[in-house]
C-alpha cells in the first residue's frame, strides 16, 4: 500500500532529445515547485552547448538545482551527487510535499530512486592513465584485465561503455579490489516516494531530433567549446557522447567530417542505450511527450 505520508519525487526521464526539459518545467510550473537535475553533466559551468542546458528562459520560469553549481575543475561523483541531491529533495519537502527530478543519467536517477553506492576516492593519475590505454589501446584491453579482476562486473556491464569501464577498473586498480565489492546488493530506504515517468517516441523522429539537435550545437560552437576544455579531458564528465569526439578529432584522428557524423551516430546510440536502461525497471509509467494531460492525471493520483 502507497505510503501517503511521504513526499513525492516526480521524475520525468527518457532518451536524449526526447524533450525532457521542457515538460518538466510545465509540470514544475503547474505544481508550483523546484526541478532538481539528474543530469551527470549539467552541474559544470563550462559546459553549455553539448549539456542541453535549460534554456535561459527555462531557468527564470521554475527554480532548477544542480545546474551550474559546479566547476569542471571539481572531481563530482555520482556518490557525491546522490549524497547532496538526496539532501537537497530532502530540503525542498520541507516546504512542498512535491519535487520534480529530470535527467536520463542512469547512475545519477539510481541514486535517487536507489540510493548511492560509497566509493573510494581515485587518484587524477591513474583516471588519466586508463583514459590513455582507452585511446591507445581500445576498448577490448580494457574489457580483458576487468574480466580478469572482477567477472561479475564484467557479466553486468554494458561492454560498449568504455566510461563505465574505465569508473570500473580505476577503483580496481586504486584499491586492488573488486569494483563489485563497493555496489550494493540492494536499494535502501528513500525518505520520500518515487513516480517515475519515460519520455518515449517514434525512433525515426527520436533519431531525427538528435540529429537536428547536433546540428545546432556544432553552430552554436560545441567544437570551440570542447577545445576551451582540452586541459579537462581526462575528467569523467567530458569522456562523454558530444567532446570525446571532437578530442579525437583536434588529435587527428580524423577529419571534421567524420567527427560530426560520429557525434550523431554516437548520440543516436546513446539514445538506445538510455532506453534499454529504463526498460529494466517495472515501476516506469510510459508516455508519449505530448501526453501532458495524462502525465497530469497520474500525478494528481499520487497526491495525498
Amino acid at each position: 500500500m502507497t505510503d501517503y505520508s511521504k513526499p513525492l519525487l516526480v521524475s520525468i526521464v527518457g532518451p536524449t532529445a526526447v524533450g525532457k526539459t521542457a515538460l518538466a518545467v510545465a509540470i514544475a510550473k503547474w505544481l508550483g515547485v523546484d526541478i532538481v537535475s539528474a543530469d551527470s553533466r549539467q552541474f559544470y559551468k563550462e559546459m553549455n552547448i553539448g549539456t542541453a542546458k535549460p534554456s535561459m528562459e527555462e531557468l527564470s520560469m521554475v527554480t532548477h538545482h544542480f545546474v551550474n553549481s559546479h566547476s569542471i575543475s571539481e572531481d563530482y561523483s555520482a556518490g557525491a551527487y546522490g549524497r547532496d541531491a538526496v539532501d537537497k529533495i530532502e530540503e525542498l519537502h520541507r516546504y512542498n510535499s512535491i519535487v520534480i527530478a529530470v535527467g536520463g543519467s542512469g547512475l545519477y536517477l539510481k541514486a535517487l530512486w536507489d540510493g548511492f553506492d560509497e566509493m573510494p576516492q581515485v587518484p587524477t593519475e591513474i583516471r588519466k592513465e586508463l583514459n590513455e590505454e582507452l585511446s591507445t589501446r581500445g576498448l577490448q584491453f580494457l574489457l580483458e584485465e576487468l574480466e580478469e579482476k572482477d567477472v561479475d562486473y564484467f557479466n553486468q556491464v554494458d561492454k560498449n561503455n568504455g566510461q563505465r569501464i574505465v569508473r570500473a577498473l580505476e577503483v580496481i586498480r586504486a584499491t586492488g579490489l573488486p569494483f563489485s565489492s563497493f555496489r550494493r546488493a540492494k536499494t535502501n530506504e528513500m525518505p520520500y516516494r518515487n513516480l517515475k515517468i519515460c519520455l518515449s517516441m517514434d525512433r525515426d523522429r527520436l533519431f531525427e531530433r538528435i540529429n537536428l539537435r547536433m546540428d545546432q550545437m556544432i553552430a552554436d560552437g560545441l567544437f570551440e567549446e570542447a577545445e576551451s576544455l582540452v586541459s579537462f579531458k581526462d575528467h569523467n564528465a567530458l569522456q562523454t557522447v558530444g567532446y570525446s569526439e571532437i578530442f579525437r578529432y583536434l588529435e587527428g584522428a580524423y577529419d571534421k567530417e567524420e567527427a560530426v557524423r560520429l557525434l550523431k551516430r554516437n548520440s543516436r546510440r546513446y539514445a538506445k542505450r538510455q532506453i534499454t536502461w529504463f526498460k529494466k525497471y517495472d515501476d516506469i509509467h510510459w508516455f508519449k511527450v505530448d501526453q501532458m494531460e495524462e502525465i497530469k492525471s497520474l500525478i494528481s493520483q499520487e497526491l495525498p
